[in-house]
């Protein structure tokens, strides 16, 4: 439905943690997993390089991305099957973690599977503070005990606030997401990436007290 070159057309960010490398991450994982998981690859490709399309736009204070995005997908794909543009639709418009809407189909499912293990292990962490360097976060800070059940809608503005660090992040959604994905495959691969990232922030919190 879309080449690479042809999404990559479509994004002008410069966000080193949303960046089309980003997307390139997630088209791996994506078709590892669609593969293991009897996915419609055609969907699902489409779906994963235009999945973060509208985020400049959020960035820049616009509306939701995966919403917009969905948006912008049925605009660039227009003249394919009305169909599979509302399944790439649907894939995008789901593969946010805050966010109320839940994935229905086995492609959106994957497409935020995929998404969500690009923000886990060492990469994960990476973008974390390249987000916080991006946004003058400090690198660590105390994280009150009920930070992670506050709802989703609290959380949309955890970015803006001048508090917010990548501690607070992990906390309430990077330390979650391994729990928090729908196929088996992911939650595979996920195993491990999540343990390297639980051990990094408890290190940095040990070296931060100076006890290594």
């Amino acid at each position: 439905m879309i080449s690479v070159e042809e999404a990559r057309s479509h994004y002008s960010g410069k966000d080193a943690a949303h960046d089309f490398e980003h997307v390139m991450r997630v088209l791996n994982l994506a078709e590892r997993i669609g593969e293991a998981e009897g996915a419609d690859m055609e969907i699902l490709r489409a779906a994963v390089l235009l999945h973060d399309v509208a985020r400049v736009a959020e960035d820049e204070g616009g509306s939701c991305h995966a919403e917009a995005g969905a948006q912008r997908a049925r605009q660039i794909l227009a003249g394919h099957p009305q169909h599979k543009i509302e399944a790439v639709a649907h894939a995008i418009a789901t593969h946010r973690f805050r966010s109320s809407a839940t994935p229905q189909s086995l492609e959106a499912k994957i497409l935020y599977d995929a998404d969500k293990l690009d923000a886990i292990g060492a990469i994960g962490v990476a973008r974390a503070y390249a987000i916080a360097g991006r946004c003058a976060q400090r690198l660590w800070a105390a994280v009150s005990p009920d930070h992670a059940d506050r709802s989703t809608d609290e959380a949309r503005g955890d970015v803006a606030n001048p508090e917010h660090t990548p501690v607070h992040e992990h906390t309430f959604k990077l330390s979650r997401l391994k729990d928090s994905l729908f196929t088996e495959t992911a939650r595979t691969i996920a195993i491990e990436r999540h343990s390297y990232m639980a051990q990094f922030f408890e290190r940095l919190e040990r070296e931060v007290h100076g006890e290594l």
